[in-house]
């Protein structure tokens, strides 16, 4: 079934049970947040979409959003004095973008279906144990090479297997096209499978290059007021 949410498009790619820290200050998300703390948002909900290079969904509308993104389910909110916010948030459902709706509320706002992952049979345990064991091992791998100090943390190792990739995801500079594709993937499986070869490949690359991918839009004169 559709359903109504507001949205939040931003140059990052928000995985399910990733934590996403934001500083609110253009006025029309200063209002979402006053609706989210108030309960004029349902859930405390609002979905995070990512925006495709060189574009903006001011000016290009459904086609400058990836069509797939996770809610962000608000956590805390701290308001500063002079009206901005400083709220925590974290990764909590997919979702496909069906329509885009620009003047029902101040923000936008998106009809959107939800996206659960689809196990047409279960893996064998034996499969799963090895899958979890090499994903682990990638992440630590490259976490150990990008990372200079422990500024980055396991899942736990009661992590459910259909959440591991996404955690895994968290701490990693990804590629924007590589982070969506692991959020768009409904299969576990095959999920863990992809994040354990991006990570083989990232680390290489830092090996080798000694450098982290940067988003074009961190070079760009135009950036998001968020």
């Amino acid at each position: 079934m559709a359903a109504t949410i507001p949205l939040f498009p931003l140059g990052t790619v928000l995985m399910p049970g990733a934590a996403l820290p934001l500083h609110i200050f253009e006025p029309r998300y200063r209002q979402l947040t006053v609706d989210l703390i108030t309960g004029e948002v349902l859930d405390k909900e609002f979905g995070v979409i990512a925006v495709r290079e060189g574009h903006s969904p001011d000016a290009d509308g459904i086609d400058g959003l990836y069509p797939v993104g996770c809610t962000a389910a608000l956590l805390d909110a701290r308001r500063l004095p002079d009206g901005r916010y400083d709220v925590v948030t974290r990764g909590a459902r997919r979702f496909r973008l069906i329509d885009l709706d620009t003047d029902s509320k101040p923000y936008l706002t998106g009809s959107v279906e939800f996206l659960p992952d689809v196990t047409v049979d279960e893996p064998d345990d034996r499969l799963v144990a090895m899958l979890d064991a090499a994903a682990r091992a990638a992440h630590r791998r490259y976490c150990g090479t990008a990372w200079r100090n422990d500024d980055w943390t396991e899942p736990k190792d009661d992590t459910p297997f259909d959440q591991l990739a996404h955690l895994l995801a968290a701490d990693c500079l990804l590629p924007m096209d590589d982070r969506q594709a692991l959020l768009e993937q409904t299969s576990p499986v095959q999920r863990v499978r992809a994040i354990r070869m991006l990570l083989a490949r990232e680390t290489g690359l830092l090996q080798r290059l000694h450098a982290v991918p940067a988003p074009l839009g961190t070079f760009s004169d135009e950036h998001s007021s968020n």
